[in-house]
């Protein structure tokens, strides 16, 4: 199966956190930034033909595209979202939450795999079960949102036993650089940017663990094996963390003070991750610390410009929700499972019956550039999942886990 770009953030969607009007009203700005996401998913995870935009493609190796930025995009939303989600149970332990969180990690990690196994039945193989694919984008974001639910109850138990409410954030921070520097000693000692499998740490542990037949060959490091997944746990814990500043205290003007913490912390991350770049190249591959750093100050940035425009300034906000664009990323922002899941399974299907082939060699015929050929192409599947989510929309139908 084709790398996925991005997987859908589960998390409720009518979660809402106090804005500007010290309502509880919907948090807008993170489902127009999911929207964004989502759609951007879509897009770039279907070009077609050979030739495509460099921006529209996945590094190889080191470096960064427009492309990349997608999935760890996807596990910063869910970190936030997360944090929504968690507050309403006081971050505290109780057998509906344990249940619900390990629900969602299966059920994630179970569409993924099932996703996986449908690749294998349109291909004609579907019973070659010692080559199916054990990893991928929904596995990982699964397994990133249980260690991230986890983690942060026993870090807030923590809290509450000491009498400290800062633990619970203190502990996370300490979390996350205790991460980021291991991985970094290991991807530095290890050969962990060797572009070979056979010198490479990452790969070697997970053909150890899950064994070659189980993962992608299309890199000499699975993108989303085990051996990276805690690495991208960080994007979720560092969503989580902002989100947590944000909003964790009632003040009278919520939505500004959310502004400054995405804007402030995503501004530090840019400045920390620049700097780092100089040492450790940014690689989605084997999730780099700086791909972290870098990826997660972006995802605050933009998050910010949002929030601002949507959830601080009330004309911006009716215009970017209830027209063009903003309008648009809701469809998608709202119903991100759905639409995310849908479009893997049309695209595999097409595939396999060779409409998108034939579909793709008519657009260009009628476009002379083969590049500017796929991007209609993707458009095309943009707006058949638009088609597909804005009945749901339309209705207040949101399928989540």
């Amino acid at each position: 199966m084709n790398e996925p770009n991005a997987t859908p953030h589960t998390q409720p969607t009518h979660a809402t956190p106090p804005t500007a009007t010290g309502k509880n009203q919907r948090l807008m700005s993170l489902d127009v930034l999911r929207g964004l996401t989502v759609m951007l998913m879509i897009f770039v995870n279907n070009g077609a033909g050979d030739d495509i935009f460099p921006m529209l493609k996945h590094a190889k190796w080191n470096g960064m595209t427009l492309a990349d930025l997608v999935f760890p995009f996807f596990l910063f939303i869910m970190g936030v979202a997360s944090y929504l989600s968690l507050k309403k149970y006081q971050f505290e332990w109780s057998a509906p939450l344990v249940r619900k969180i390990m629900k969602r990690t299966v059920l994630l990690f179970a569409i993924g795999l099932g996703l996986n196994w449908f690749h294998m039945l349109c291909a004609g193989n579907p019973f070659d079960l010692a080559h199916l694919r054990v990893m991928g984008v929904m596995q990982r974001i699964g397994l990133c949102y249980g260690f991230t639910s986890f983690a942060v109850l026993i870090f807030a138990t923590v809290a509450r036993a000491s009498g400290t409410k800062r633990a619970m954030t203190g502990g996370l921070s300490a979390l996350i650089a205790i991460i980021i520097i291991y991985h970094a000693f290991m991807l530095l000692a290890y050969g962990g940017f060797n572009y070979d499998a056979s010198t490479n740490f990452l790969a070697q542990f997970d053909q150890t663990i899950l064994g070659s037949d189980h993962l992608y060959h299309k890199s000499p490091v699975d993108p989303e094996g085990l051996s990276s997944t805690l690495a991208a746990a960080c994007n979720t814990l560092i969503g989580f963390l902002m989100a947590s500043l944000a909003f964790g205290k009632r003040r009278p003007d919520p939505a500004r003070v959310a502004l400054r913490v995405f804007g402030d912390g995503g501004g530090l991350l840019l400045v920390l991750a620049t700097l780092l770049c100089g040492f450790i190249s940014l690689n989605k591959r084997v999730w780099s610390p700086t791909y972290i750093l870098m990826t997660c100050a972006l995802a605050a940035l933009l998050q910010a410009a949002l929030i601002a425009l949507i959830d601080v300034y009330p004309m911006a906000r009716k215009w970017m929700v209830a027209k063009g664009l903003g309008k648009l990323t809701l469809i998608f922002g709202t119903n991100p499972l759905f639409l995310y899941v849908g479009s893997e399974m049309v695209a595999i299907v097409l595939s396999a019956i060779g409409v998108s082939d034939a579909y793709y060699n008519l657009l260009h015929s009628a476009i002379p550039s083969a590049a500017w050929a796929s991007v209609a192409y993707s458009l095309t599947f943009v707006a058949l999942m638009t088609l597909m989510g804005y009945p749901l929309w339309k209705r207040r139908i949101f399928i989540k886990l």
